[in-house]
């Protein structure tokens, strides 16, 4: 299976990274996280170049490719949660005008005589808070459900341009039409790759960052690049992330080609981003130094972006012990 980019995707991702630096520049961020300035507009431009429209099975490189420009810029808007876990879930009653979100834990789903009756809460739904609608996975199957019939609280978190939400179902009832006959593992694993490339990008901003502070710091008379410690921080950065971003994309092309190591590929990607952005988000606070903890310096919002998404679908040690039992049980 080629790990490389053909043509049409390099020229896809160099238009995508042209797009993004253009409309969702670091400025941006700072001004939704510090004046509360709606991203709203940034997500109908996503809308109107049909980038929530890459949700079929074979688009999923070219879906990677804008992931992981988004996680670059600290995308502050519904659109991972929208195209890798709500789109996956819903298949073909995917609406790519609205935003969506996925429940995963915490509801029951209990039969009546009018359908189903969902309870329960979740407290920390990815886009919960402004999704138009949810896909919600009980053990009854998974339902589609409108978000005005729910109730959600945006939950404070380290991230201050990441939405997450406490998402409560208190009896709501919901139609047999609603029911849907989807491969929710499958689902999931869309959910992981794009959780992990996303983070992929968050890790390269990190290190973009940490380049330009290495060239442009001066201690004793040099720029801090030149020194062989710094250097060695850099570059086991870039080896975590091309790591991570190799196993990200062979997640991707697994899911495109309908491989059944996907299951296998998308946990190692998303394991494999939760070590790299351990390892850069320390590499990257020790460059910068002190510097690297203040509110002004806009690292912060790549490095909380990354480390938010180990906290989210399971951390590396959850992806790795699995990994282990499967060619544990393999070797039997």
């Amino acid at each position: 299976m080629l790990l490389e980019f053909d043509a049409d995707q390099r020229l896809w991702q160099e238009t995508v990274r042209d797009a993004v630096s253009k409309q969702c520049p670091a400025s941006l961020i700072r001004d939704i996280a510090e004046n509360g300035v709606d991203p709203t507009p940034l997500w109908n431009s996503y809308v109107e170049a049909g980038w929530t429209e890459l949700t079929d099975q074979e688009n999923a490189v070219e879906l990677a490719i804008v992931l992981e420009e988004l996680g670059r810029s600290t995308d502050p808007t519904p659109l991972l949660a929208t195209v890798t876990q709500f789109a996956p879930l819903v298949g073909d009653r995917f609406d790519p005008l609205s935003s969506g979100a996925a429940v995963y834990s915490g509801v029951s789903a209990v039969r009546d005589a009018e359908g189903w009756v969902l309870t329960g809460t979740d407290r920390f739904v990815l886009d919960g808070d402004r999704a138009d609608r949810l896909a919600v996975v009980t053990a009854g199957g998974v339902f589609l459900v409108d978000a005005s019939h729910v109730t959600t609280r945006r939950v404070d978190i380290f991230d201050p341009v990441l939405h997450v939400a406490e998402v409560s179902f208190p009896g709501v009832h919901v139609a047999d039409t609603e029911r849907l006959a989807v491969d929710t593992e499958r689902a999931h694993h869309v959910a992981l790759m794009g959780m992990a490339i996303t983070m992929v990008g968050a890790c390269q901003r990190v290190l973009d960052l940490a380049l330009e502070h290495a060239k442009s710091r001066q201690q004793f008379g040099v720029a801090i690049g030149t020194f062989q410690a710094i250097q060695h921080k850099a570059a086991d950065m870039h080896v975590a992330i091309e790591r991570a971003r190799a196993l990200s994309y062979f997640a991707a092309l697994t899911i495109a080609a309908d491989d059944p190591r996907r299951r296998l590929a998308a946990a190692m990607a998303k394991a494999s981003a939760g070590e790299c952005q351990a390892l850069v988000f320390r590499q990257g606070i020790q460059t910068f130094g002190a510097m690297g903890f203040t509110w002004e310096n806009d690292l912060q919002f790549a490095l909380k972006r990354a480390k938010a998404g180990e906290l989210m679908l399971g951390g590396a040690a959850e992806h790795r012990a699995m990994i282990a039992e499967e060619f544990n049980a393999a070797a039997l």
